[in-house]
């Protein structure tokens, strides 16, 4: 049987003349942070002190004085970040210059010093460019030019930290006869059977050439194997009356064990294992009367998307536990997010990220790894990259949350738009490996999955790349130019990307920039804006809706809002668009560091007023006041549930004083997986322009408020409400804010963490009528008063 030696000990990073503690997995950021010898590049502007890390050769080096009685010892590294010699007992094992492989080295019979030294990522990315010629970006930094991850040279949300390191697992695997070199399932159903066929491949020793091998493969209960005379093989494994693997929110996410064992007469040789789901994946890109479609169809049922974009967690990536990985996509998940797209300008995750998908009822959507670049053709790059791609088809290939591989991240877009076609005259970009290679390889080694060329993708030259009317279309004019009202302008068949950005969290603020005096333009906060003309945008999306505000406090406020409402405002429209649109995946879930941006939860892991909205926006029924194409309002009910929805709708014209005008009954009935729209009575709908009137509907505890006038110029009452505090029984710290108005309290906001750092509050935003009561509920904040509560209470208010 094969033996393992983790080396996850007795390392050490060589720094000016001495020897550092060093941890694997880790990265040289990490260790001179461990050491002292760095400070948190994530606070102040500490990152412009880092910039030396990036420039600098590095050397990680251990004694390997492990003994074995196999035949063979192999030295496995899981991740190299990036370009590295290693070398063992003064010979040299061999060179490597990509992030996202693994790395496999005969040592048998080697021991000594192992040492892996690392070129400067600057100086590799340098050279190739040198070779290869310069290929135009939308940063000014060479991440296209070496395989690794792209953001840690910077981007527009995160900051420039590229870094060294022995950055995933690394051991020895001590074996004898055989072993096992590759195990790829290819999971699908057919009728009410599930069907696993496995591809193998055994790499053998000398003494193991041409011995008959057996292999074994066990799920659910059935067992099959085969006898192996070649080095590689195909068993198939049916599962009669499988349960099906079901995206959250649609059904159950049954996993089964698969267990697979490589055996001689002498006994097991070698093992694997992995869990699996039984499901279908397809992409319907049919035409029709509006153009191409991009509709999700999982088990045979047509899903339209609730998604929500994936950065790496942290830039430095090693820091990221499973525990994070399992609280953050937690988060995701009780958000109603359906789908998370791993960007591709980040990397290929952690086996914990995939393994928690499968177990939530994520649909992953991966990117292969380039973004935002022209990219050589040529080698060294190249060779790296179809490597790459084998590699991680290979290991992701058993996750059923996987659902669609995806080319590259603007790519095919910047080429037609941003000016690179004249630029490059002739020079290879990428478009081979979108439009050739790797559909080639997913076509060879995952055929179970759709591929897309790229986000966004019309589906082929014939169409503009960003056309919103085929394929995956990104909408950014909104954020970079234009108020978010304009989100109601277009029907693009699947949004990919869109977002609104706003601060973090104050607590997650006062960490990062302690003992600054916060303001929009402070020295801090303009740091952790990495946005181009970022601020600017942010106050521009204020000015918009509301008089300037008068301090910071009330700046941050209004900046979270406003992101609330533009991803509100065209999430609401696109869903009510369904089928024609399929789907949305707002820019973005997380962050990598604190800082101003378009994420749902900020760089310290605290929620913003975006992901309350987006549990709303994306709960499987939604309740909806629309502006219809002939100037009317519509009620647009839709229900994404599996039963049908029969609401008592409630509809009332009000007055800013809060004076009823107009109030009637409705009644509807929206089918499973489909929209109903209802006409507003004209006697119900404020008059065009009115600054005095304002819809109010409610159905089944949900409920749409439509406002005719931006808030600036609403006449509001200066909003009047009570405020107590009520205890838990039995509960700790947790106690109940209890909020009544008196008068109309528009988007009243707890920010909780303004009490404590720790604590959390239920509830985002909360419109209340005159009269009504909301409970919010705050953990992590004992001896909790009314009066702090008051303090830590936001609302609109007048001019």
């Amino acid at each position: 049987m094969k033996d393992v030696t983790q080396l996850d000990r007795g390392w050490s990073l060589h720094h000016d003349d001495g020897l550092l503690p060093a941890q694997v997995p880790g990265c040289v950021h990490t260790d001179l942070l461990n050491a002292g010898l760095l400070a948190d590049p994530y606070l102040h502007t500490n990152e412009k002190d880092a910039a030396w890390i990036g420039r600098r050769d590095w050397t990680y080096s251990t004694r390997l004085d492990h003994g074995s009685s196999h035949e063979r010892t192999d030295l496995v590294f899981e991740g190299l970040d990036t370009a590295a010699r290693i070398t063992l007992a003064g010979t040299e094992l061999g060179r490597t210059r990509n992030m996202h492989r693994t790395y496999r080295f005969d040592t048998t019979g080697l021991t000594g010093d192992l040492a892996v030294r690392f070129t400067s990522p600057y100086q590799e990315a340098e050279e190739v460019r040198a070779a290869t010629g310069a290929r135009p970006n939308v940063y000014p930094e060479p991440f296209q030019y070496i395989r690794k991850m792209a953001s840690s040279f910077g981007w527009d949300w995160g900051p420039t930290l590229p870094t060294s390191g022995i950055w995933r697992p690394a051991r020895l695997e001590h074996w004898s006869t055989a072993r096992l070199a590759e195990v790829r399932p290819l999971v699908t159903v057919h009728g009410s059977t599930g069907r696993v066929e496995l591809h193998l491949a055994v790499e053998r020793t000398a003494t193991g050439a041409g011995r008959p091998l057996t292999v074994r493969a066990t799920a659910a209960g059935r067992t099959t194997e085969t006898v192996l005379d070649g080095d590689t093989g195909i068993l198939v494994l049916d599962v009669p009356d499988a349960a099906l693997w079901w995206p959250r929110g649609r059904g159950d996410q049954p996993l089964y064990d698969l267990d697979v064992t490589l055996a001689d007469g002498s006994g097991t040789l070698d093992t694997w294992q992995r869990r699996i789901g039984f499901r279908t994946v397809e992409l319907d890109r049919s035409t029709d009367e509006h153009g191409t479609g991009f509709t999700l169809v999982v088990n045979g049922a047509r899903l339209f998307v609730r998604g929500a974009n994936w950065i790496p967690d942290d830039t430095l990536v090693t820091r990221v536990t499973p525990e994070r990985y399992r609280t953050r996509l937690t988060q995701a998940a009780e958000a109603n997010v359906d789908l998370v797209r791993v960007w591709g300008g980040g990397i290929y995750e952690d086996e914990a990220f995939y393994d928690i998908c499968d177990e939530l009822g994520l649909m992953v959507w991966q990117d292969f790894l380039f973004a935002c670049a022209a990219y050589p053709e040529e080698q060294p790059l190249r060779g790296e990259i179809e490597a790459e791609a084998r590699d991680n088809v290979t290991r992701l290939a058993p996750h059923p949350s996987l659902v669609l591989w995806n080319g590259n991240n603007e790519n095919l877009w910047g080429f037609r738009d941003w000016g690179w076609e004249p630029e490059l005259a002739g020079d290879s970009w990428g478009e081979g490996y979108y439009l050739g290679l790797l559909p080639r390889i997913v076509a060879e080694l995952d055929p179970t999955r759709p591929y897309s060329a790229g986000s966004p993708w019309s589906g082929s030259w014939d169409h503009h790349p960003n056309d919103p009317d085929h394929g995956t279309h990104h909408s950014w004019e909104v954020w970079n130019r234009r108020d978010y009202s304009e989100y109601r302008g277009s029907v693009p068949r699947f949004v990919a990307e869109f977002g609104w950005q706003a601060p973090p969290a104050l607590a997650t603020l006062r960490r990062a920039l302690p003992g600054e005096e916060l303001a929009p333009d402070s020295p801090g906060m303009l740091h952790h804006q990495k946005a181009e003309d970022g601020n600017d945008k942010l106050d521009r999306g204020i000015a918009r809706h509301f008089d300037p505000p008068a301090d910071f406090d009330r700046w941050h406020y209004l900046a979270q809002l406003v992101q609330a409402r533009a991803i509100a405002t065209g999430i609401e429209h696109w869903r009510s668009h369904w089928p024609r649109c399929a789907g949305t995946v707002v820019w973005q879930l997380n962050d990598c560091w604190p800082v101003s941006s378009w994420a749902a939860v900020d760089g310290d892991g605290r929620r913003k007023p975006l992901w309350y909205e987006l549990r709303r926006l994306y709960a499987d029924r939604l309740l909806t006041v629309q502006p219809a194409a002939d100037g009317a309002l519509e009620i647009v009910l839709v229900n994404q549930a599996a039963e049908p929805w029969t609401p008592a709708l409630r509809l009332r014209r009000l007055t800013a004083d809060g004076t009823l005008t107009a109030d009637t009954a409705a009644e509807a009935t929206v089918a499973p997986g489909s929209i109903t729209r209802l006409t507003v009575p004209p006697a119900l709908a404020p008059s065009e322009g009115s600054a005095k009137e304002y819809l109010a509907v409610d159905a089944d505890g949900l409920r749409a408020v439509h406002f005719a006038v931006t808030d600036r110029l609403f006449g509001y009452l200066r909003p009047d409400f009570d405020v107590a505090v009520r205890s838990v029984e039995g509960g700790g710290d947790t106690a109940e804010v209890v909020v009544t108005a008196r008068t109309l309290v528009r988007d009243l906001l707890l920010q909780a963490d303004r009490l404590d750092p720790a604590a959390e509050a239920d509830r985002g935003l909360l419109t209340l009528l005159p009269g009504e009561q909301a409970v919010v509920r705050v953990t992590g904040c004992p001896g909790l008063t009314a009066g702090a509560a008051r303090r830590a209470l936001f609302c609109v208010e007048p001019a």
